[in-house]
């Protein structure tokens, strides 16, 4: 069964939001990955998005892209990946860790068999940014079958008919987009973000995580006070980013970021 249902159910009982960090595999450098991802554990992260290199991210910003490039040069595959998920989980057991990505490199697998691969490795949802719902059944059948959340993304655009569909074939929780753009964001509008999350709940009982826009420990706490989970990535890969050329340091300054964004969730 996949982790996540039970990891926020236990969060809600404690009146506590779900921190939810992500960074690309493979940045700076694919060797690096798995002490990150212990790294944001440490940090207090409840679960981890772990993006999928790809050569064009449609839904990224310039910090996430640059990720990917980085990754991509030292040959970073969806079966590294799961490779590395597998290598996490030798000593993580609890720590739900979802998949995102885009669907050209899941195709070119086969979907049966990066299901397989990713029940294996330990993976516990999927998120497919360009997966149109219309077109997830049989994928997400696959999923469920071997206990996997196929997770989707709603935008502040997103219609009725879509908020339904969409809470018709997700599972593990729904990923707000809280800015018209893409990641990296800055213009968060909390009290939009609030009316939006209010529309969906009417429609579905999963837990609403937003993301994009998330920078500080200010801003995590602000949305905080309305989503169930607050989704971390570019302000984590920009750390990455700027002190690539020193990998060793790396795991305890985004501890160290995540740490005051807990800090800050959890007093508010």
């Amino acid at each position: 069964m996949s982790r996540i249902p039970a990891v926020l159910s236990q969060l809600k009982q404690q009146g506590r939001k779900a921190l939810i960090p992500f960074i690309t595999a493979g940045d700076p450098h694919p060797r690096e990955t798995v002490s990150l991802m212990h790294a944001l554990v440490e940090g207090g992260a409840d679960i981890i998005e772990l993006g999928v290199p790809f050569s064009d991210p449609m839904a990224d910003g310039p910090v996430i892209q640059l990720a990917c490039e980085r990754a991509l040069v030292h040959g970073t595959s969806l079966r590294q990946v799961l490779q590395i998920v597998a290598e996490f989980r030798r000593s993580n057991a609890q720590t739900p860790v979802v998949l995102m990505g885009y669907l050209n490199p899941i195709e070119h697998m086969g979907e049966i068999a990066f299901a397989d691969a990713a029940q294996a490795a330990g993976v516990d949802g999927v998120l497919v940014v360009d997966l149109a719902v219309e077109e997830s059944a049989s994928f997400a059948a696959e999923l469920r079958h071997r206990e996997l959340d196929l997770i989707f993304l709603l935008a502040p655009t997103s219609p009725v008919e879509r908020i339904r569909a969409v809470a018709s074939q997700a599972g593990g929780y729904l990923y707000y987009v809280s800015v018209k753009g893409v990641t990296g964001a800055a213009n968060l509008d909390v009290e939009s973000v609030a009316r939006k999350l209010e529309e969906i709940r009417g429609y579905t009982d999963l837990p609403l995580a937003v993301g994009f826009g998330i920078r500080d420990a200010s801003s995590a706490a602000r949305v905080g006070r309305v989503a169930d989970g607050v989704i971390v990535g570019s302000a984590l890969v920009g750390e990455i980013e700027k002190h690539q050329a020193a990998p060793q340091h790396l795991p305890g300054l985004l501890k160290d970021k995540l740490m005051s964004m807990r800090m800050a969730l959890d007093a508010s």
